[in-house]
């Protein structure tokens, strides 16, 4: 299907292209040139504007199709600036990168001393997350914490006997 579709694109297009003038959607020139089934000339026009390959303007109840050989080499060249100018940009960005990596590496040449400190340095980042975990783990021994729970219990406490209170003085407890 998609196959067939991509084939009568191509038809379309060269029809539209080889003959500098208008057409109407009633026009049989693409079944009776190239072959393309009368109802799938809509969808592939369609296609075809949707891409900007083709115009369409809406004339009274028509719509009137025309595709002109200059446009589509305006467009392609105006495709080509662009992707020209992308380039351009992107080589000039890779350049400065490259002058900025060649600056940074000034002053960082690997020597004993940087590299003894790149180890001191790992170890102690090390030794913070072994510290971290004792801590948590240590945590509930906190006296803050302690604290809270205590608290907790105690409102849990009263909660309960406001609770027993009730019941008792309502008969449900006896």
């Amino acid at each position: 299907m998609r196959d067939s579709l991509q084939k009568n694109l191509k038809k379309e297009k060269t029809i539209r292209m080889s003959k500098v003038t208008f057409f109407a959607m009633k026009d049989k020139i693409a079944p009776k040139e190239k072959g393309i089934t009368t109802m799938s000339v809509k969808e592939v026009l369609q296609s075809l504007v949707d891409d900007g390959m083709v115009d369409c303007e809406r004339i009274g109840t028509s719509n009137y199709y025309w595709a002109f050989p200059s446009k589509a080499l305006h467009a392609r060249k105006c495709k080509l600036e662009v992707l020209e100018s992308q380039l351009s940009k992107g080589s000039q960005k890779h350049e400065n990168l490259q002058k900025s990596i060649e600056k940074a590496k000034i002053g960082r040449q690997e020597m004993e001393e940087r590299t003894r400190l790149a180890k001191e340095l790992s170890s102690f980042r090390d030794q913070r997350e072994q510290l971290k975990a004792e801590v948590e783990k240590y945590k509930e021994c906190d006296p803050q914490v302690v604290e809270e729970i205590r608290q907790a219990n105690k409102v849990a406490k009263e909660a309960a006997n406001r609770w027993t209170d009730r019941s008792t003085s309502h008969g449900i407890i006896t």
